[in-house]
């Protein structure tokens, strides 16, 4: 048996900070003279931006407004919307006021069959086709539909 021990060749020794400022120290002119190239090509730009930063400013201001008064017209809660909940809410309103009225009525309706022998005789008369002696009641015919003919009798 072998008990010898392999050399370990995935240890990895890790560098000292001195170490990683040294390298820093060492590319500080490469990284200067990317930083002074990369000025040199966007200088024509910051120029013309320079230049143009009032009709930039007024153009975004514009888009800005526009935006806001869309948003506000047509948006999910604006103008538009708005007046539809209003008219909404307005013929709801006058739905429940002529329920309230048609509830009163059939209150005061309630209250005088309850008390009142002139409502109760009318409704007696009206509904149940009563009469005094001596009266004739005279019920209409009920209106039905009337009745095609029959075709196939007609042409044997």
């Amino acid at each position: 048996m072998d008990f010898r021990l392999n050399p370990l060749a995935k240890i990895r020794i890790l560098p000292t900070p001195e170490d990683g400022l040294r390298a820093v120290v060492d590319r500080a002119p490469q990284a200067e003279e990317a930083l002074d190239q990369l000025t040199e090509r966007l200088r024509p730009t910051w120029n013309l931006l320079y230049r143009l930063r009032r009709r930039i400013a007024t153009a975004a201001v514009l888009v800005l407004t526009a935006w806001l008064f869309l948003h506000v017209t047509f948006g999910a809660n604006g103008m538009v919307v708005y007046k539809q909940k209003r008219a909404a809410i307005k013929d709801l309103q006058q739905q429940v006021d002529a329920l309230q009225r048609e509830n009163e009525r059939y209150t005061d309706q309630i209250k005088a069959l309850k008390s009142d022998p002139q409502a109760i005789e009318k409704e007696a008369r009206e509904q149940l086709h009563y009469a005094r002696p001596g009266e004739v009641v005279y019920v209409p015919p009920a209106t039905a539909a009337p009745q095609k003919p029959d075709t196939k009798a007609a042409s044997k």
